[in-house]
């Protein structure tokens, strides 16, 4: 018994060491700044709550939260759809499906950064593809700035569709081969048609996944901003800006733009007014899925 218990410390304590140390560590030595005026250099200097007064006053990081929850809703209006859609598609006895999954599933490896580059290529005003295509079918005029003031967060919403919709479409396939084909069989001999079948048969069988699948899209999309970063930097004139890039930015500012400063002290403070929001859309979100639970 007393080997048994060497044993298993042995093994959780590498786990629960970088758990420590990459995690509960960084998070402790940020959150003890929130009260103090610090640049990351100097001696830190204690101002009470003046951070957080900053914080209410600071229309650049409530916009940036606005932004966040545009970006955030139109990701998951558009993925959750098609990604149930196409697992049901796929769930399918039909020829290739196997290949269509992975073809689906391969941007959720690739890195954001190099995602991002290459549809910063795509997306290109002046020589891009998407500009080309629509110009030779005679669609536009003359080439869309995509990334300009008017279309970046559409073009930043699709990017992150297609990057997300494979991931989720592997899930939902999961949830469907856990369905009893028998309730398909017997809906079938009731004249049951497919879209009534997937309404009243397979997304309320889907329950407890898609409660699952739901809180990862929303807190994945609300922590999202490495695509944004790479293609906008939060512009143009912060249309793009989301709550994760303007913390990034007061912790690691972009040199390209020299509009930030590095300011832990109040990077903390918006840390954690930060963390807040998510935990109240993430304790929402619980509260409203209770009747998904109910489903069985």
């Amino acid at each position: 018994m007393h080997k048994n218990r060497i044993g298993a410390f042995l093994f959780s304590f590498p786990s629960f060491f970088l758990t420590m140390a990459l995690g509960i560590y960084p998070v402790i030595w940020a959150l003890r700044y929130m009260f103090y005026d610090y640049q990351g250099y100097g001696t830190p200097k204690f101002i009470g709550l003046d951070n957080f007064a900053r914080v209410a006053r600071d229309t650049e990081f409530w916009q940036s939260v606005v932004n966040t929850f545009v970006y955030a809703g139109g990701k998951l209006i558009i993925t959750l759809p098609l990604s149930l859609i196409l697992a049901v598609i796929l769930n399918r006895k039909l020829r290739g499906r196997h290949a269509f999954r992975a073809i689906f599933f391969l941007p959720t490896i690739f890195s954001a950064s190099v995602m991002s580059i290459v549809f910063y290529i795509v997306f290109n005003s002046y020589n891009g593809i998407i500009n080309q295509y629509l110009l030779k079918l005679n669609i536009v005029s003359g080439p869309i700035d995509w990334l300009g003031a008017a279309y970046a967060m559409l073009t930043i919403v699709i990017i992150a569709v297609w990057g997300a919709i494979g991931n989720y479409m592997l899930l939902f396939i999961a949830g469907l081969q856990s369905i009893p084909e028998d309730v398909y069989e017997a809906a079938s001999l009731d004249g049951v048609n497919p879209a009534q079948r997937l309404w009243y048969i397979t997304i309320p069988m889907l329950g407890p996944v898609l409660q699952m699948i739901i809180m990862l899209a929303i807190t994945t999309s609300l922590k999202g901003y490495e695509s944004i970063m790479v293609l906008t930097e939060g512009g143009p004139f912060g249309k793009t800006e989301v709550m994760y890039l303007y913390l990034y930015k007061l912790f690691f500012p972009l040199t390209t733009t020299g509009t930030s400063v590095q300011n832990i002290g109040y990077g903390s403070a918006v840390g954690f007014t930060t963390a807040i929001i998510v935990g109240l859309v993430t304790w929402l979100y619980f509260w409203l899925s209770k009747k998904l639970n109910n489903v069985y």
